[in-house]
């Protein structure tokens, strides 16, 4: 293994931000995160969520989207590698997808335990 100068910090976070960058343009599952994301983020903007709940909503966001720039890495390499359909390379891509929708389902079960109190005083006040 070639041993050799690290790349200044600046241009690792610049690979990780065009990472970041390059999932929300190029995977739909990633504008949907984004979207919901946005959407939380107004609601909980709106209902005035507490800072425990602000944080529970941050963590939450990190690990769907962590988990589908993982997601997205897999695949990738996947498709790199192998072009013929093989059992571990479904087997690959297959877990990392039930990766991200067992978070986003967990999630959207958190959210509603957060939000449905909140929605339930809106329409009580109406």
């Amino acid at each position: 293994m070639k041993k050799g100068k690290k790349n200044p910090l600046t241009k690792c976070f610049g690979y990780a931000f065009e990472g970041i960058w390059t999932g929300i343009q190029k995977e739909r599952n990633m504008k949907i995160h984004c979207l919901a994301v946005i959407a939380v983020t107004l609601a909980g903007t709106l209902f005035h969520i507490t800072a425990a709940e602000w944080c529970i909503c941050l963590l939450l966001f990190a690990l769907v989207v962590s988990l589908e720039l993982v997601n997205t890495a897999v695949e990738a390499v996947v498709d790199l590698v192998t072009e013929e359909k093989k059992p571990l390379a479904k087997i690959a891509k297959d877990t990392a997808a039930g990766a991200v929708l067992f978070s986003a389902i967990v999630s959207v079960i958190i959210g509603c335990i957060i939000f449905v109190p909140y929605l339930l005083e809106l329409v009580r006040k109406l």
